[in-house]
């Protein structure tokens, strides 16, 4: 950081890495609203300007903006005064999101990136007959199909069949009420379109992954995948 950006947004709007670009977006503007280098009220940057500084397309900055705008922290102004401007409650958490101790986030982020990468190379090493492989298809085709009202519930099943591959009664149970807590900390964020098309894209990778018994590929594939979710949870449970 230089001197000339200390205390500035730019400062905590750090270019983003290219596997999650989308959510480490919205991450990224959350924390600098979160902070108040983005005051209530304020005009933000240019599209080009943030869009340098954050190393994305502006394509991908606009997708972000634009979900930031249906989720209630942005507006867009037409006019003499037009742009996108931070609009007065933004930032306020939901009534459960206040009450989520950090600490408890922290927990289940990181157990999740230890044992569901583990479950993800374990089932692509494992022999899988024809019906555990059909089980795997079944549960992601479930997963493109849904619609917003069923998706979190259909997310939470293929990542638990994943875990059901590896035949592992102790992995199977950890996977499974790690998801529970998982899931409680996705109810309180909103769902955004292009973050669920990027994460299907990821679940049909990792499955594809699975299936072909790449091991060290499926567990990339489910370490990106995880950090997607993670940097949208850190950037709206701030």
């Amino acid at each position: 950081m230089t001197t000339e950006n200390f205390g500035h947004p730019y400062a905590v709007l750090r270019p983003v890495r290219l596997g999650n670009a989308f959510e480490e977006t919205i991450e990224r503007l959350l924390q600098a609203i979160t902070v108040g280098l983005f005051p209530p009220g304020q005009k933000l940057p240019s599209e080009r300007d943030l869009a340098g500084h954050l190393g994305v397309s502006r394509a991908t900055l606009r997708e972000a903006l634009s979900e930031l705008q249906k989720a209630g922290y942005l507006e867009v102004r037409r006019g003499r005064y037009g742009g996108t401007y931070l609009l007065q409650n933004a930032g306020v958490a939901s009534d459960g999101a206040a009450h989520i101790d950090p600490e408890e986030r922290w927990d289940v982020l990181v157990f999740r990136g230890v044992i569901e990468p583990a479950a993800a190379e374990l089932a692509a090493e494992a022999d899988l007959p024809a019906s555990a492989r059909q089980h795997l298809q079944t549960c992601l085709t479930d997963l493109l199909e849904a619609d917003h009202a069923t998706y979190r519930t259909r997310d939470a099943r293929f990542h638990i069949a994943v875990a059901e591959l590896t035949s592992c009664p102790s992995l199977i149970t950890a996977v499974t009420e790690n998801r529970a807590r998982v899931s409680a900390l996705l109810d309180e964020i909103p769902l955004l379109t292009a973050n669920l098309e990027h994460s299907n894209q990821q679940h049909l990778a990792i499955t594809e992954a699975i299936l072909r018994g790449d091991a060290a590929g499926a567990r990339a594939l489910m370490i990106d995948h995880l950090e997607g979710t993670a940097a949208l949870l850190r950037g709206f449970l701030h």
